[in-house]
């Protein structure tokens, strides 16, 4: 039997006894009320109880046969495991219903339920970030097995293009040693950021200040979703905008002025990812000041202030926890972005000062390193994960920062108020 129809069946079960159970929970309550009794919870939520109690055995049985399948415990058939739950879930229905009476606190168990599922949903969020965390760190110990870890994190040269060869089997006297310093790439990725930000930053936060300070309704109600249509395309437009445009105007304006600049560099790139995150810190800056109470404002303007003061001192810093996090959000945007580096900037490691010149960054060359007919043991490939776990590390270093940044500001809110 496919898989498709052991899907099929199992929904094509599940779906009609929860709506069946849904239906004679609500119709016995009904029935109870309409003999006068006084009922604990309304008949929709004994409805939901039901339903949602008779689903629960049957999604149960259903996860751990799944679960069970893929460590490879496959001594039950799928259809009999399938049947089993199902006939679980109507034993269950039957339970229920019998059981079921006035007395029945069936809010107050959908109430549980629904908490169960978002407890679950936020372990299994957890439980990913953990998953993800060892999977990195175990990759990039077998690569710091193979290659030195001071070397790769204060080496100032990438020339990786040997290391394949040792992977498979090939590397002999006559073949130059691997180079995996990381510092250039490192340098690149933060020098991009940091253009990218510095484009952002300003214009995305002086945006937010417009339309939540001078505005109109009716024009914040256009220029807004104008600004967001910005954070829907995709990045390989941003990426063909960037070599196409951007990168040949910033070669004619710096050959203006008697400056070489190259069609592939981090100027180019940093503006275009610039612009790119501009509607994230614009929008989400827009809420945080706009959520600011105007008893606020109008406590400051009846002590003097105009609206220019009253914004630089009293609704930024009260808005500022949301204006770091939206940057924050910017910046680890700028961090993982890839496809504008690699047309607008390009794949070279370079060490060096000048944005008009190529440079690469960290999730490039962990896409280039993944890719090809290379061995996955080769240190070239592992490489990927231990510039992984770098970025992981540094990301988690800005959160960390950010954090600390943001309950300053909101001790000081809170004393501010008293």
């Amino acid at each position: 039997m496919s898989t498709q129809s052991l899907y099929l069946i199992f929904f094509g079960g599940l779906l009609p006894l929860m709506y069946f159970g849904y239906i004679l929970g609500r119709n016995k309550a009904i029935t109870i009320r309409t003999k006068g009794i006084k009922m604990h919870s309304q008949p929709d939520q004994y409805g939901w109880f039901s339903a949602l109690y008779t689903g629960l055995p049957v999604m149960t049985v259903g996860v751990v046969g799944v679960f069970s399948y893929l460590f490879g415990f496959d001594g039950i058939p799928p259809f009999m495991l399938i049947v089993t739950a199902l006939s679980l879930g109507a034993l269950s229905l039957f339970l229920i219903s019998k059981k079921m009476n006035e007395h029945t606190r069936a809010r107050n168990l959908v109430e549980e339920f629904i908490k169960g599922i978002l407890m679950m949903a936020a372990f299994i969020s957890i439980l990913t970030t953990f998953g993800i965390l060892i999977s990195i760190i175990t990759e990039a110990i077998h690569f710091f097995q193979r290659e030195s870890f001071w070397g790769f994190i204060f080496g100032t040269t990438w020339d990786p293009d040997t290391a394949f060869l040792a992977g498979a089997g090939r590397g002999g006297e006559d073949v130059a040693e691997a180079k995996f310093g990381a510092i250039p790439i490192f340098a690149g990725t933060f020098y991009i950021t940091a253009i990218a930000m510095l484009v952002a930053v300003p214009i995305g936060l002086l945006s937010a200040i417009y339309l939540s300070e001078y505005a109109t309704t009716k024009t914040r109600d256009r220029v807004k979703p104008a600004l967001e249509v910005l954070a829907g395309i995709p990045t390989v437009v941003y990426g063909f905008f960037a070599a196409i445009t951007v990168a040949p105007l910033f070669v004619d304006l710096f050959e203006a002025f008697g400056i070489q600049a190259s069609y592939r560099s981090a100027l180019g790139a940093g503006v275009v990812m610039g612009i790119m995150i501009i509607p994230i810190i614009a929008s989400l800056s827009d809420d945080v000041i706009k959520s600011v109470p105007n008893n606020i404002r109008n406590g400051s303007l009846a002590l003097g202030m105009n609206k220019a003061e009253t914004i630089k001192f009293v609704v930024l810093p009260s808005a500022m926890p949301g204006i770091i996090a939206a940057v924050l959000l910017g910046i680890s945007r700028a961090l993982g972005e890839t496809m504008i580096v690699v047309m607008a900037a390009g794949l070279r490691p370079n060490l060096t000062w000048n944005p008009l010149e190529d440079m690469t960054t960290v999730t490039v060359k962990i896409v280039e390193s993944l890719v090809g007919d290379q061995e996955f043991n080769s240190s070239l490939t592992l490489s990927a994960f231990a510039l992984g776990l770098v970025l992981f590390v540094v990301t988690l270093v800005i959160n960390i920062i950010s954090i600390t940044i943001i309950r300053k500001f909101h001790k000081k809110y809170k004393v501010s108020n008293l």
